[in-house]
């Protein structure tokens, strides 16, 4: 990367990317390709906060986004904190009810469609722009492209996962496969008899570690010039040309900031008066191994409990659905003990390879979709964060376009839906 000053602890570049996730290294990235020099400033290493935890889906069938339920029985399930899908701290609902009244009501059908149909661009791009990322850097290895399979328990529910997957291959064009108990054994022995058929999606990509994927395009990008800075970010200044980052060791200025520090990006953008609903839904995976030389070949969603198996690096990873709680509050094993309990009658988990599970924030705006583009107020300040639970698909595509807007070229999507003016 070309600077006009370096030193230990001040630079002077074209842009800095604040976040070392797959939304920033991705964007850092992009931006390189334009001709920026960029620099990427986290805490942690690549590849380390939210886009180490996850279930490894480069996912272009998930065209919907996660609503809350309507119907009553759902709704009760949720309300009771029983689920393995949602557990909550009552005490910390109180304090994010605004943002829990702003998710009910973009949850509402019709207007749930209206931000499928805005999300659709990326969604659409995300194989695409993985696929360049992933031959440039040599990690294809990392990639599998034979999707992944939602399994089903009961006959019922089998025949409502058809109709459903059917209704998305006529309105988006998805590749899905219905699959009765034979099928799915062949795809699949290592299941047990409890998992009676399912739905294979067969667009969608899987990420054997998804961490590692993250720090191979960060590496890439070193690689090609630029530059990352292991440092804690403390504060975020106006200059006459343009703007300074405060670290925890010295300062950096750049004439364009792009904030993608993911559930964290909120508090850093308060001191500059922008007061964003971003929520932090936390999330656990642990790694298993299984019993009896069992494998999966495939990522293994079972809706009806909450969770995904998913054949990782490191062993088995099961992971949760969202548990709402302070960013800040211990671990709680309990929605990770529901889930292997229940995982455990589908498919022989083994024993765990950590003896704790691993724990991240997934950050959602209320309106499930994220923000990219431009400050409304300062020149030069640029956002990227709030993907909830498609950081890792969204993390090329969302890149692109805000590199894109950044440098005048046309947008491959509309920007419109993800301007921050529609959460202030």
């Amino acid at each position: 990367m070309h600077c006009l000053h370096c030193d230990k602890t001040s630079m002077t570049t074209e842009t800095l990317v604040l976040g070392a996730g797959i939304i920033g290294v991705s964007t850092a990235l992009h931006l390189q390709a334009r001709g920026h020099s960029v620099a990427i400033i986290d805490r942690s290493a690549p590849g380390e906060g939210a886009s180490f935890g996850n279930a490894g889906l480069i996912e272009r069938s998930s065209v919907v986004p996660y609503a809350i339920p309507r119907d009553l029985r759902s709704l009760l399930n949720f309300a009771s904190n029983r689920s393995a899908a949602v557990h909550y701290d009552p005490a910390f609902l109180p304090r994010i009810a605004p943002w829990l009244m702003g998710y009910w009501k973009a949850s509402h059908p019709k207007r749930l469609m209206t931000i499928a149909r805005e999300l659709l661009p990326l969604i659409e791009a995300c194989l695409d722009e993985h696929d360049r990322l992933v031959a440039a850097a040599g990690l294809s290895h990392l990639v599998r492209r034979d999707g992944w399979i939602e399994v089903v328990r009961h006959d019922a529910a089998l025949s409502e996962a058809a109709q459903r997957s059917a209704k998305l291959k006529a309105d988006y064009g998805l590749n899905a496969q219905v699959l009765d108990r034979a099928a799915l054994s062949r795809l699949e022995p290592s299941l047990k008899a409890a998992a009676i058929g399912g739905i294979h999606w067969r667009d969608p990509f899987t990420v054997t570690d998804p961490g590692a994927l993250t720090k191979g395009y960060a590496a890439h990008f070193e690689k090609m010039g630029g530059t990352v800075i292991r440092e804690t970010v403390r504060g975020l200044s106006s200059q006459a040309n343009g703007w300074r980052v405060t670290t925890d060791r010295g300062h950096y200025d750049a004439a364009n900031i792009v904030v993608a520090l993911g559930a964290h990006s909120g508090g850093l953008l308060a001191a500059q008066g922008y007061r964003i609903p971003l929520v932090g839904k936390r999330g656990y995976h642990l790694h298993f191994r299984p019993e009896l030389a069992a494998g999966l070949n495939h990522a293994v969603l079972d809706e009806e409990v909450g969770y995904v198996l998913a054949p990782m690096a490191a062993g088995v990873r099961l992971t949760t659905g969202v548990e709402l709680a302070a960013p800040t509050a211990p671990i709680n094993r309990v929605q990770m003990d529901r889930a292997e309990r229940r995982a455990n009658e589908i498919f022989p988990l083994g024993k765990p390879v950590e003896d704790t599970p691993w724990l991240g924030l997934r950050p959602a705006t209320p309106d499930m979709k994220p923000v990219i583009g431009p400050a409304p107020r300062h020149k030069g300040l640029w956002f990227a964060f709030g993907h909830a639970h498609h950081g890792l698909t969204l993390g090329p595509a969302t890149g692109r376009l805000l590199a894109e807007m950044m440098t005048g070229e046309k947008p491959f999507a509309d920007p419109a839906p993800f301007d921050i003016g529609r959460l202030l």
